[in-house]
């Protein structure tokens, strides 16, 4: 059974949360409704929603502080937040943005506004998925078996290492910064450091065996896989350094 996003509405209007989530169902949501700031948490408790659409005017604990509650949570601060308001003056957008709101959406808004942004918010959000099949050179990844060989040899790599080659194979040739890997592979709603690419790397490498070589290093800008050095014993010969690096 396909997985729906589930959005939780913080809403304290029953008319406008019902709007919205009728809306959400018929746009392929799994929409869920909390009046207030208890309820709310109460709801993040039970199940964690893929995103959050947040009122600014709540009765107790206003939607501003509880973004701001949300982000200083480790379970709760990777959950894309857009904040709902009829306050649309620019001081009031930057006050929802530094609470950590993702995005910021004035009252009145249509439907179709309301979708977009959601789905603009669940994409910046979420890794690239794994699911077509790749080749460079004599190394082939197949997504739909899991599998990866090379010359014809099969070889075994991790599921973080798998999603690594996956990306690199797809944009072969092409320099990835440490930060844009998080971002493609990771996704940027997970918060690790950036030197975890590198072990990554290293692991991926020693993976490879032979082939390892096709993972360079390009100094000061970040990692590219090139079917070049493979086929080159001198550029194999300097990729292989730099790996110990």
């Amino acid at each position: 059974m396909k997985h729906l996003p589930r959005i939780l509405i913080v809403e304290d209007e029953p008319a406008i949360a019902e709007l919205i989530a009728v809306n959400l169902r018929h746009g392929g949501f799994d929409p869920v409704v909390a009046e207030d700031s208890v309820s709310a948490q109460r709801e993040l408790d039970a199940v964690l929603p893929d995103a959050i659409l947040l009122d600014w005017m709540l009765p107790g604990q206003s939607g501003l502080a509880l973004a701001r509650h949300w982000r200083k949570q480790a379970r709760t601060k990777s959950i894309p937040i857009l904040m709902l308001t009829a306050r649309g003056d620019e001081p009031d957008k930057v006050a929802g943005l530094d609470a950590g709101a993702d995005d910021y959406i004035t009252k009145p808004f249509s439907t179709q506004e309301l979708l977009a942004r959601i789905r603009a918010v669940l994409r910046r959000r979420a890794p690239e998925s794994v699911n077509d099949s790749v080749a460079v050179g004599a190394l082939v990844l197949d997504a739909a078996t899991h599998r990866i060989s090379y010359q014809g040899q099969e070889l075994k790599l991790g599921p973080t290492e798998f999603k690594l080659l996956h990306y690199l194979m797809k944009h072969a040739e092409r320099v990835h910064s440490r930060s844009s890997l998080l971002d493609k592979v990771w996704g940027d709603h997970v918060f690790i450091e950036e030197r975890t690419v590198d072990v990554h790397v290293k692991r991926l490498r020693e993976a490879l065996g032979t082939a390892g070589t096709m993972v360079e290093t390009v100094r000061g800008a970040g990692y590219r896989l090139t079917a070049m050095a493979a086929n080159n014993p001198v550029v194999a010969a300097v990729s292989g350094a730099q790996s110990s690096a």
